[in-house]
């Protein structure tokens, strides 16, 4: 593809910086690159391996889902399939870890990981300090439970954002991650929240994340 893979974008020193606009439409082309697979095919299919390498952008940055080699077929009449752990750590849905079935949730999971990093310019998967938190989806869920969400923001786009997409985005990213799949919405829903046809009520932030968030304020306050 002329413009490469989207990590390339995002996490490269020497790339050119993506604008609102361009981050905004290649997170809802994913959307529904994502939807047809679960909803539209003969076979649904889930990716199982979604992050910025595999998603490929053309001559006009609308991203293409890339690299199908972990992909799991799921016949219509199938909600779930029993396989083995596949994808790159980091962007993996909790019920990978438990050896739990995996649903077409695995990939929104995955998703919202990925929002945050087309949002943020950075990779979730790093370890960072941030204020009290060292992983940044918590650092994310905490700032858009409390409406901060223009912190989030790639620091090389200087604020240069719609406010209002930028808040759907991250409320969206925050309902792709929760730790139970049926509260992740699926990825034809998602198309219609960044769409704006949906409304995108206030998320709560995931249990786990919360866990990491008091394991973070111990390490800081040991006495408390």
């Amino acid at each position: 593809m002329p413009n490469g893979s989207l990590d390339a974008h995002l996490f490269r020193e020497k790339s050119g910086v993506l604008s609102w606009n361009v981050r905004y439409q290649i997170a809802l082309g994913i959307a529904k690159g994502l939807a047809y697979l679960h909803e539209e095919c003969e076979d649904w299919i889930i990716h199982c391996d979604i992050k910025p390498e595999n998603i490929l952008l053309d001559a006009e940055f609308c991203p293409k889902i890339a690299d199908f080699g972990m992909a799991k077929l799921l016949g219509r009449e199938f909600n779930s399939a029993l396989t083995t752990m596949r994808g790159t750590m980091g962007y993996l849905a909790p019920e990978w870890l438990s050896g739990q079935p995996i649903t077409r949730k695995a990939d929104v999971y995955s998703f919202g990981i990925v929002l945050f990093e087309i949002i943020s310019g950075r990779r979730c998967t790093e370890v960072v300090k941030i204020g009290s938190h060292r992983y940044f989806p918590l650092h994310a869920a905490a700032r858009v439970n409390e409406g901060e969400v223009l912190c989030l923001l790639d620091a090389r786009l200087e604020g240069d954002a719609n406010v209002e997409e930028l808040e759907v985005i991250c409320r969206v990213a925050c309902w792709c991650i929760q730790d139970q799949e049926n509260d992740r919405p699926s990825m034809g829903q998602a198309v219609r929240m960044l769409e704006g046809v949906l409304d995108v009520d206030m998320p709560p932030i995931p249990t786990s994340l919360q866990d990491l968030m008091e394991g973070d304020e111990s390490d800081i306050y040991p006495d408390s």
